[in-house]
């Protein structure tokens, strides 16, 4: 989700932001990485606590003055550190962030305790069914073979969330019934602008020197975790952990429980967004509340934030911060960017990341239009008003509604000031998407006296079609039925048409399908690395929401409502992230690559009509959407076997990817040698992807037996044009925990072939369990 989205006082403050900006380019914000804190602890498993390690109070100003002094060294004399300094990373990070000119930038690269200095980039914000969906529940009660149920709903787990901060007050936060707080919880609540914590929101901290060191100074006001200016935070955080609150609904439609996937996790809000129009998220930020919550003792980090384009993992706070918490077992999960269709597009890909894709899931919210002429077309509203059922009014087309000093072009799609309320006054008017936002569109609409509105989409938009929260009851219709609508419109004297109120229906078929913004692959940043990882339901959930500001987050919008819908990857990365939480439950002994695998290779490709799952458009999806496919938590819980990794894996991995020694200190501990020959195809992800067959290439993957003994098999869909062997066929594992190695040959049948990507897969079975993993190839 975009942060441009604004309240009455982050609207004003954003345009004096915008004057300072442009009045301070001499010097900008960096961060200099200094690499890992010598006082970091070794791990988050609550055995030891952060506070028992050899970090005191003494240490930390030890340290920071050490940054203070490295820092004034480069300062010109007039100069004050105090004022430069925006962080200092100490507790698992050592480094600092501060505001610099390009003089200073360069004389720090040369000193040999700094790895890297990047610019403090801004990154950009990328329910009541899903969880029955994904099999959790049916009918609101605990399936079988629930994980939920298995994991006793996450008990105690702790869910570290950086966004836009929390609604504390929502009812997904109450923390009735639940016992003290895990003494490993070493955080803070900051109370600024009114925030309290209890059982269920352990801990709430906010970032922000990074994103005034950019923006200009920020006011008192905004010293607060409290999610005040945009309500995606207190979505995401709810949706990865939120408690069972019953009987919700949004304007009417979706009924039922809200609940998040670990509902008895405890949940700790890290505030790093602040409303800009270039995203509000800043590195330096970003960092600092990484070192927070890995030295707090969370158990998970969900990440629904990202840069707009690929980012070098060395020059990207989210990257840098998620392997030092990697480092210390705790799994970081990441949206992979709502920048699609387009292929390249996603982002956070580093292979130590959790990425994930966003899809539908089989409940859909609609609306009908129908015209005088009795046909009737199916549309999306979320209107918080509507017209009565079945009844008739005069229906106009924008572009014939315009105001003496606007254009029909810019009538016809709604700008604001170009409908004329004479024209409109009492009608339904049809409106086209583009150039504006919708909401906006409909708030043009109902200021001209239009009683309802119907969007359709222009011919970019195609079939895509969003849930918004329209003030005047509307309908957003495809391309397709807009052209129809005009051509009654154009054929018909007096034309007419009525809005039906919004209905929810459930075991929408094929579901899931991708969704449309959903970023694909091949990463632009390393395509020998499959991303996104998997996908989950990103469309059209309902979690809590900030009663600070309306809906459309406008600063005009009275309304208020405690859950809304969203959409984007920014929604599906928390579905994984609570059941992230459910397998540490179960697992606490699993690595952050372990969890990874069981989810990946348990997940499927089939939607619930039983064929392959296909794309917004009715294409068939491939791996480069959907990863390993659409997640499915109770057989995840018992995988078989995973593909297992450690930090020394990584490093091998940014060896061949190029790293130089001065790169790799970036996330190595000390100096790392990389091992002789290693290449892409021997690093043990758990689907695998060949972008340069030329000739015969082996694939080296190593597999550990987290269940019973037992005899694997391996079976095989090739690539297409691809030949493709697996020595040895079978596995036999005689306890859990034994790992063996097998070598997986691709060789191209003809010369050049493929020329474009191609599709496979690989599973190992026995009998019991199915441990599939994706085969990309293309030739180059």
């Amino acid at each position: 989700m975009r942060l441009s989205m604004f309240s009455p006082l982050s609207l004003s403050i954003l345009l004096l932001y915008m004057f300072q900006t442009q009045n301070c380019a001499a010097k900008k914000s960096y961060i200099v990485y200094m690499g890992e804190s010598s006082f970091s602890p070794s791990s988050s498993s609550g055995e030891k606590s952060f506070s028992e390690s050899s970090l005191t109070t003494l240490d930390v100003k030890a340290m920071t003055k050490s940054h203070f002094d490295m820092l004034g060294t480069y300062l010109d004399s007039k100069e004050k550190v105090e004022d430069q300094m925006l962080y200092s990373y100490t507790r698992c990070i050592n480094g600092f962030a501060a505001v610099l000119d390009e003089s200073q930038v360069a004389a720090l690269n040369d000193n040999p305790g700094v790895v890297s200095i990047f610019e403090n980039k801004e990154n950009r914000m990328y329910t009541t069914h899903s969880w029955d969906f994904l099999g959790f529940e049916k009918n609101g009660v605990p399936s079988l073979y629930s994980l939920q149920k298995k994991a006793n709903f996450g008990e105690d787990i702790i869910i570290g969330n950086l966004d836009s901060g929390v609604w504390p007050e929502s009812k997904s936060f109450n923390d009735e019934g639940m016992g003290p707080v895990p003494s490993k919880w070493k955080g803070t609540c900051d109370d600024g602008g009114g925030v309290t914590c209890n059982k269920k929101l352990i801990g709430a901290r906010y970032f922000n020197k990074g994103f005034a060191a950019n923006n200009g100074p920020v006011p008192e006001e905004w010293n607060t975790a409290r999610d005040d200016a945009s309500g995606h935070g207190t979505h995401t955080l709810s949706t990865a952990g939120g408690s069972y609150v019953p009987g919700i609904n949004v304007y009417g439609v979706g009924n039922g429980t809200a609940k998040g996937g670990a509902p008895k996790a405890r949940v700790a809000t890290y505030k790093v967004c602040w409303p800009s129009a270039n995203g509000g998220c800043t590195d330096a930020d970003i960092l600092a509340a990484y070192d927070a919550a890995i030295s707090d003792g969370v158990d998970v980090i969900s990440v629904s934030l990202g840069s707009d384009e690929p980012i070098q993992f060395y020059e990207d706070g989210i990257s840098i911060g998620s392997l030092h918490a990697i480092k210390k077992g705790i799994p970081v999960i990441a949206a992979g960017g709502n920048n699609g269709p387009s292929d390249g597009s996603i982002t956070n890909g580093a292979p130590w990341l959790f990425t994930i894709g966003a899809s539908t899931m089989d409940r859909e919210i609609f609306t009908t239009v129908t015209l005088g002429d009795k046909k009737l077309f199916k549309g999306k509203t979320l209107a918080s008003k509507n017209l009565p059922d079945g009844k008739l009014y005069p229906l106009i087309n924008g572009a014939e509604a315009a105001l003496a000093e606007a254009t029909p072009r810019d009538a016809q799609l709604c700008l604001d000031g170009t409908l004329d309320p004479n024209k409109v006054s009492g009608k339904i008017i049809l409106c086209l998407r583009g150039q504006s936002p919708r909401l906006l569109k409909g708030y043009e609409a109902e200021r001209a006296g239009a009683v309802g509105m119907i969007l359709a989409n222009d011919i970019i938009s195609g079939d895509e079609l969003y849930l918004e929260a329209y003030e005047l009851p509307s309908a957003h219709i495809t391309y397709a039925d807009g052209e129809s609508v005009m051509d009654y419109i154009k054929a018909t004297r007096n034309p007419t048409a009525s809005i039906s109120p919004a209905i929810t229906n459930f075991g929408v078929k094929p579901s899931p399908a991708m969704a449309k913004f959903s970023s694909r692959g091949p990463s632009k940043i390393e395509p020998a690395v499959l991303k996104p990882d998997v996908t989950a339901p990103g469309v059209d959930v309902i979690a809590a929401f900030t009663e600070a500001i309306g809906p459309s987050r406008r600063p005009f919008d009275k309304r208020r409502t405690p859950y809304m819908v969203m959409s984007g990857t920014s929604m599906s990365c928390p579905h994984v992230s609570g059941i992230v939480g459910l397998l540490r439950a179960i697992h606490p002994d699993w690595s952050p690559a372990a969890l990874k695998s069981a989810i990946m290779t348990t997940a499927k490709t089939k939607s619930n009509n039983k064929k392959r799952m296909l794309d917004y458009d009715g294409q068939l999806a491939t791996p480069f959407m959907y990863g390993a496919g659409q997640v499915q938590p109770n057989l995840a819980a018992d995988p078989g076997l995973v593909y297992d990794t450690n930090v020394n894996d990584y490093l091998s991995f940014l060896c061949a990817h190029g790293y130089n020694k001065t790169l790799l200190n970036a996330f190595s501990d000390g100096p790392y040698t990389c091992p002789e020959n290693f290449s892409f195809a021997d690093f043990n992800y758990p689907s695998i992807t060949v972008p340069d067959l030329k000739g015969p290439v082996t694939v080296t993957r190593r597999v550990k037996n987290v269940g019973a003994p037992g005899t694997y098999t391996v079976s095989i869909k090739a690539p297409a044009k691809v030949s493709v062997v697996v020595e040895p066929s079978s596995l036999e594992f005689k306890q859990a925990g034994e790992e063996q190695l097998f070598k997986l040959t691709l060789k191209p049948i003809m010369d050049g072939m493929p020329k474009d990507y191609e599709f496979g897969h690989l599973t190992w079975s026995d009998g019991l369990h199915r441990v599939k993993s994706p085969l990309v190839v293309k030739h180059v």
